[in-house]
């Protein structure tokens, strides 16, 4: 319904803050260090907002940037998170940290955000990672196709699959992705150690 609101910063709460325009003041869930990123108080700013509709609750959260708003929507989709959660996730871990800990398996980085514990983290890492390897590539190609041989790879495609996904969250082009992790690939590599020699290649 909303996808953004332009105005003046009024107010920062621990919870929230206050937007004002056209002479009404919005109060829009957020958290810190989000909030911190909007400026001071007086300043025009511009909230990605996305509105939570419940029986029971109507609510309006929102981020600095249009990635931390996607990603609060595709957290949502997850069963067992609502927003409260996703909203802490989206405070505490950047869109490509938690790209990078969903691909990788990275328990351990989601559990560090409260509210999250072991279970909600392992499904989490199941259900967004499926999502993640249902990615194409811009012109529709599988990542394995053209750059990557599936002869190359003695089958493993899943982990050059996984690992081109990955560089291709973190917003590298699917060319780009491909060529970084066709350029390090080794047979028997773990999916973990892929990714960072592929991005290290960007360097």
């Amino acid at each position: 319904m909303y996808a953004y609101i332009k105005g003046t910063f009024v107010q920062r709460r621990d919870d929230s803050i206050i937007v004002e325009n056209g002479g009404v003041g919005y109060r829009i869930y957020t958290l810190s260090p989000m909030s911190e990123r909007f400026g001071k108080t007086g300043d025009l700013i511009t909230v990605h907002t996305y509105l939570y509709v419940r029986e029971d609750t109507f609510a309006l959260y929102g981020f600095p940037s249009a990635e931390e708003h996607d990603l609060f929507i595709m957290l949502l989709q997850v069963s067992g998170i609502g927003p409260k959660v996703a909203l802490a996730i989206v405070a505490q871990v950047s869109p490509s940290q938690f790209a990078l800990a969903v691909i990788t398996g990275d328990i351990k980085k989601l559990t560090q955000v409260k509210g999250v514990g072991k279970k909600g983290a392992e499904r989490l890492v199941l259900e967004l990672k499926d999502k993640l390897k249902g990615f194409s590539a811009e012109d529709g190609t599988d990542f394995l196709s053209n750059d990557v041989s599936t002869d190359s790879v003695s089958g493993e495609e899943s982990v050059i699959f996984e690992a081109t996904g990955a560089l291709i969250v973190l917003g590298y082009s699917s060319a780009d992705a491909r060529k970084a992790v066709r350029s390090v690939y080794k047979e028997g590599i773990p999916v973990e150690d892929l990714i960072r020699q592929a991005l290290r290649a960007f360097l």
